[in-house]
């Protein structure tokens, strides 16, 4: 018996990138796929929402210049192909997807459409989110706030290369602290890199729990699915 019906993965693009410095790694998304596989097979319904910096991070891109929502445009679609790659080799394990977006893609996708987005989970196929709001100046995180809320999702699940939310960056400090659990205001007051801003008081406001963990440790998705404390908890 797990304690979750229906979850909300958030997946960084960088998740995808493996060993590469640019773009897709095959092996990389393959491994993922089956993670989110063994955590869709003890029955929860699995909604994701995946990033696109594997392949054009916009914020950066505005800062060598490019317009803001040219850029975050670009971002969007990056996300778009990250999508339709996890559902290519999560079907190829045996898995029914639907990728549904944000903004038309109809030869590619589905429009995101709340009430579709439901009946695709209740009938059990794994719902990949792309295009995140459909709009600039929002981010992904953000875009998982907002479908998590929108179809119901019990808890974010965001998988992240760290073991959890630190005090500090654990790479460049050394003593920064892991933290078992912390509150929406916590992480707010702190300004702990968890999520931006935005997506946080949405969590905050509509009640929705976040679990930080290490997606790079092979088996923690399932782990964290069947309520294992792996992690840092805010709720």
């Amino acid at each position: 018996m797990v304690p979750y019906e229906r979850i909300l993965l958030k997946l960084s693009g960088e998740a995808l990138l493996g060993k590469k410095e640019f773009g897709l790694d095959f092996e990389a998304a393959d491994r993922v796929s089956r993670e989110i596989g063994e955590a869709k097979d003890l029955g929860v319904e699995v909604a994701l929402v995946v990033g696109g910096g594997n392949i054009f991070r916009g914020l950066a891109a505005t800062r060598k210049g490019m317009d803001r929502v040219s850029a975050d445009n670009i971002g969007i679609l990056a996300t778009l192909i990250n999508a339709l790659a996890l559902q290519t080799h999560l079907e190829e394990l045996g898995y029914h997807t639907r990728v549904m977006t944000a903004i038309q893609v109809e030869a590619m996708a589905e429009p995101y459409i709340r009430r579709r987005a439901i009946r695709h989970l209740q009938k059990g196929r794994i719902v990949i989110l792309a295009a995140g709001t459909g709009s600039p100046f929002f981010s992904t995180d953000t875009a998982a706030a907002l479908r998590a809320a929108e179809i119901g999702a019990e808890i974010i699940l965001k998988a992240t290369k760290v073991d959890g939310v630190y005090s500090a960056d654990p790479v460049l400090h050394k003593d920064a602290i892991l933290y078992d659990k912390l509150t929406h205001l916590e992480v707010l007051e702190k300004r702990l890199k968890i999520m931006d801003a935005t997506a946080a008081s949405l969590c905050m406001d509509n009640n929705i729990p976040i679990i930080v963990f290490n997606l790079q440790k092979r088996g923690n998705l399932k782990k964290v699915v069947q309520g294992e404390k792996i992690g840092t908890l805010v709720a």
